[in-house]
């Protein structure tokens, strides 16, 4: 940590709060680039409508990484956006769908954003009592990957409300469930 915090806040919120959001930046960092991943990989009917959708959204994360880095640099600690802090702090598996049609990836990227969406939720609580600016920065995250979530399931979700990944909890058997 830096000399310096912001005031009003002790050194040891400040650098709780710092630990929550570099977690948060690795998660970011890492689902941008899950999401290229995706737009990459994704093939077949309805390709293009998917490869358009995802770019939007790998911007606005990227834009999350530097929202959460900026955060964790205000409250005087380092942000740490490298590849080994992703997978220090990675406590998810890494995405595991290769080339494969839309509705596999679509299948596979709910549950990601349910991970994400999980976690996102926990450190919007945790940080209740901390730093309610950090938190109300999280909230505002929450809200995008919630309708990107959305967007997601609105590909895999059928007439009566079913998904077609239900029950998988696995991506590559949510990818092969959907493709069923």
């Amino acid at each position: 940590m830096a000399g310096f915090t912001i005031p009003g806040m002790s050194d040891k919120d400040a650098g709780e709060v710092a630990t929550l959001l570099q977690k948060q930046l690795s998660t970011y960092n890492d689902l941008h680039l899950t999401l290229k991943h995706v737009h990459w990989n994704v093939v077949g009917p309805n390709f293009i409508g998917v490869h358009e959708m995802i770019d939007p959204q790998v911007e606005l994360v990227r834009g999350y990484a530097d929202e959460a880095a900026e955060r964790i640099a205000t409250l005087g600690a380092s942000p740490k956006g490298t590849p080994g802090a992703i997978l220090e702090d990675r406590t998810w598996d890494d995405y595991s769908v290769g080339r494969d049609t839309v509705l596999s990836h679509l299948a596979a990227l709910d549950l990601v954003y349910n991970g994400v969406n999980e976690d996102t939720r926990k450190a919007i609580e945790t940080l209740e009592e901390l730093d309610p600016v950090s938190q109300d920065m999280l909230i505002g995250h929450a809200a995008e990957l919630e309708k990107f979530q959305w967007f997601v399931r609105a590909h895999l979700e059928n007439a009566g409300g079913e998904l077609a990944n239900e029950g998988a909890s696995t991506e590559k058997g949510a990818a092969k469930k959907a493709k069923a």
